[in-house]
């Protein structure tokens, strides 16, 4: 199996250091490529001098349309989303991710961050998390499907292609690890209106029914994939 580590980054640079510095320790993964949606900052420079392929796009364009131009790229078998404002990432973590998935216990992985919001933490399931394992055949055949999609589309949009090609998934528990809010970056007004557009993108590109069917569906499939860790002796989220 290969694995291709894809960061989308919008003016990032005080926190995809250390991101990359986690990502570089992991054996199983070939390649790390970052794509800057049109940053002001450093997040180019910063990522190229830690070793990853940089895609520049000039003007921001949104975290799905930055990840279609980084899957473009991609020729191995799994796919490895990493968000790039993590902090508290390690080597381990991002291994416990993949190692799932390497072993063919399951077919994709996804985390379960310490700040999660307590809804997601009381299920053991956060269904728009942007850290998961993918196999690409699973994709490439929705890049078009991808590109119309609205800015923050990609996780649900991801969700439904494993639902409907019936996966096993298994969820790894990630403690340590959290995700600032848009209010902690932006500040609180431009926080808000940043919530408010998720929200508002993700209902466009599923609906509020398919919101609650995803997620009673990913907590199944992750109980199959549950079983199977348990049986190899690694207990899930």
């Amino acid at each position: 199996m290969t694995f291709t580590c894809l960061v989308a980054a919008w003016n990032e640079a005080p926190r995809i250091g250390c991101v990359l510095e986690a990502i570089s320790q992991v054996e199983a993964i070939e390649r790390v490529i970052v794509v800057d949606d049109g940053s002001t900052d450093g997040t180019a420079k910063i990522a190229r001098k830690l070793g990853a392929d940089v895609i520049r796009i000039e003007q921001n364009g949104g975290k799905t349309a930055a990840i279609v131009q980084g899957l473009r790229q991609v020729q191995s078998g799994y796919i490895v989303f990493i968000d790039a404002d993590l902090t508290g990432l390690t080597a381990d973590d991002i291994r416990a991710l993949i190692e799932p998935v390497c072993r063919g216990a399951v077919d994709v992985t996804m985390s379960l961050r310490g700040n999660s919001p307590w809804l997601w933490l009381a299920i053991g399931l956060d269904y728009l998390t942007g850290e998961r394992v993918v196999p690409l055949d699973l994709i490439k055949p929705h890049f078009e499907q991808l590109e119309a999609l609205p800015n923050f589309g990609l996780e649900v949009f991801l969700n439904r292609l494993a639902l409907d090609a019936a996966l096993k998934i298994a969820v790894l528990d990630w403690p340590s690890v959290k995700s600032p809010s848009k209010a902690e970056k932006r500040g609180l007004m431009d926080g808000v209106k940043g919530d408010v557009a998720m929200m508002w993108d993700i209902v466009k590109t599923i609906g509020i029914f398919e919101c609650t069917t995803q997620i009673v569906g990913l907590l199944l499939s992750r109980r199959a994939g549950s079983t199977a860790l348990r049986s190899a002796g690694r207990a899930p989220a």
